[in-house]
């Protein structure tokens, strides 16, 4: 029996500006709206037949808390016999949701799967600890959206706790990855992203998102409002370092703080018969890695590796690679590493995410799902799918056009 898992549809909804448009629905309802939004697309699959719904989701400190894939699964109408999980990878936790799933089909645990991933980082709340003794003076409060929040000393002594820009800084130095190179690989995003948003091209992977307000019509949201088409080479050169005083890491050539939603239909090869699904890719193989966390940009690397190594193939045959531009910085020392140019014709083709943005739990739905529909529409074979993580790790995803 064949156990391989397919890519069959995916959606997500536009991704937010940090209090952005977004801004006024939980991430719950963000994550109910993006499952209900792929069962509406295929009507005539019977919603108990989902074996499980794995969402990906980095904080889960606000309204995303206590199993955010069960609770949006219940909120989107699925009958409660439908089981949820929620998993946390941190930047990666959509891909991982997805690799779940495959494992899930793999070890003949069931035939249909939801996978995706929910972020909410404008509604990440504060939190406060509570005090270690009676009338203790210890506790600690913590901006939850991003970044580490009640540190182990041990950690600190091992690793350090620098933030996420100051390990872009640090690859940057390592690498010898210069300020003009990266504001150059940040411009290349955005137009891209710009040209893609312009023809249509990222309107085909959104589904509205219908915002009510008061005494007027709903908002329609429906794009990408993180991207910049006015942005230029000018522009980016003003823009002051952001994290050391020296250096070369700026608000515009790093990813963003944002909100999104997505999902992925994912199915076993009797699952595609037995519902009449038509897939759009394979999920050939995955792997993941650890780094030092103070160079976490670099995971993609040896991610990549195993992911190939599992799948027999090389960085020469992949004709798409869908890197997570967590930074410019970051992007440039993996294509490096890799040994392939700045502005190669495969990476990122409809932009990345430091024009379309990070949402962390779902940045990894994103990834696969856009790469799973370029690959039908170009009519090519392969798709890398690749991020880092924070706290020092990568994440790499091989699909397969099954259309080609």
């Amino acid at each position: 029996m064949s156990k391989e898992a397919y890519i069959v549809d995916g959606i997500r909804t536009g991704i937010g500006n940090f209090t952005g448009t977004l801004s006024p629905v939980r991430a719950d309802d963000l994550g109910a709206h993006v499952i209900k939004a792929l069962m509406d697309r295929h009507p005539d699959l019977d919603k108990e037949a989902i074996d499980d719904v794995i969402m990906g989701c980095a904080n889960q400190a606000g309204e995303d808390n206590r199993n955010v894939a069960r609770m949006s699964l219940l909120l989107a109408g699925l009958p409660f016999t439908v089981p949820g999980e929620t998993v946390n990878r941190l930047c990666s936790s959509g891909m991982s949701a997805a690799i779940h799933a495959y494992r899930a089909i793999r070890n003949g645990d069931g035939h249909l799967f939801i996978s995706g991933g929910v972020e909410h980082m404008t509604r990440g709340p504060w939190v406060i600890s509570k005090v270690s003794k009676p009338y203790g003076r210890d506790a600690q409060m913590h901006d939850s959206s991003f970044g580490w929040r009640f540190i182990n000393p041990k950690m600190e002594e091992l690793y350090g706790t620098e933030g996420m820009g100051m390990t872009a800084e640090n690859l940057a130095q390592k690498y010898n990855i210069n300020r003009e190179d990266q504001d150059k690989f940040a411009y290349w995003s955005q137009m891209k992203a710009t040209k893609a948003q312009e023809n249509g091209r990222l309107s085909e992977e959104i589904i509205p998102v219908e915002i009510p307000q008061r005494k007027k019509d709903p908002i329609i949201f429906k794009h990408d409002e993180f991207v910049k088409p006015k942005s230029s080479m000018e522009i980016l050169g003003k823009l002051r370092p952001a994290f050391r005083k020296d250096g070369t890491v700026t608000a515009g050539n790093a990813s963003g703080l944002n909100d999104g939603a997505g999902t992925l239909l994912i199915a076993s090869e009797d699952g595609l018969k037995q519902h009449n699904l038509k897939p759009m890719a394979r999920i050939v193989s995955s792997g993941v890695a650890g780094v030092e966390p103070r160079i976490m940009g670099i995971g993609p690397v040896y991610a990549t590796e195993k992911a190939l190594k599992k799948a027999g193939l090389t960085m020469d045959d992949m004709d798409i690679i869908e890197l997570n531009e967590a930074f410019a910085a970051q992007s440039l020392a993996c294509t490096r590493k890799w040994g392939i140019a700045d502005d190669d014709e495969r990476l990122n083709p409809n932009g990345g995410a430091i024009a379309i943005g990070h949402p962390l739990g779902m940045s990894g739905q994103r990834l696969l799902q856009t790469a799973a529909i370029e690959l039908n529409k170009t009519g090519k074979k392969y798709a890398l799918c690749t991020m880092c993580v924070g706290v020092g790790q990568g994440y790499a995803t091989i699909i397969e056009n099954v259309n080609a």
